[in-house]
């Protein structure tokens, strides 16, 4: 097979590299379950079961599941050698990915309500292409509703930073 998948777009990643990622991914998390069962206790007590013990075997499970995948994946892989995502698909995805990642980044930084309102309006603008005055409107509008319904009605606090308390909020 060539390194092109359909629409003659180079693949960025192989179904079979996807399938072992996550297999060791899988395997990767159910170690931590149960090194962190084990930690807080995975066995019998004499008032029941202490607080590791459900997870424990939930993290064993997983890493029983992980090798199962991985060695299914590896003895299938002249079946699973096709494309996963394109080089244009996967583009696709970070257009997005990189942004949200930031926003994440931002929030801790700078607060839910500026972060959201620069989020909204870099989507707004360099994906939506829409003009400034529609951006700025949405992108200011949107966090000013978020403060509204969750601050003021439902009395849930969202992260805040500088500006909120130079506001006093």
């Amino acid at each position: 097979m060539s390194g092109d998948d359909t629409g003659g777009h180079r693949a960025a990643i192989r179904v079979l590299t996807a399938e072992v990622a996550v297999a060791l991914l899988f395997v990767a998390l159910g170690a931590v379950v149960i090194v962190d069962s084990v930690r807080v206790g995975a066995g019998w007590a004499d008032d029941g079961p202490q607080a590791g013990y459900f997870p424990f075997y939930v993290g064993a499970l997983m890493v029983v599941a992980g090798v199962a995948n991985l060695l299914i994946a590896m003895r299938r892989r002249w079946l699973l050698s096709g494309p996963f995502v394109s080089r244009v698909e996967l583009g696709h995805v970070l257009h997005v990915l990189v942004p949200t990642a930031i926003l994440a980044v931002l929030i801790a930084l700078v607060g839910m309500y500026v972060a959201a309102a620069i989020f909204i309006a870099w989507f707004m603008l360099w994906h939506g292409r829409f003009r400034w005055a529609a951006a700025a409107a949405v992108a200011l509008g949107v966090p000013v509703v978020l403060f509204m319904v969750f601050e003021r009605w439902f009395l849930v606090p969202l992260p805040k930073g500088p500006l909120e308390a130079m506001l006093g909020l």
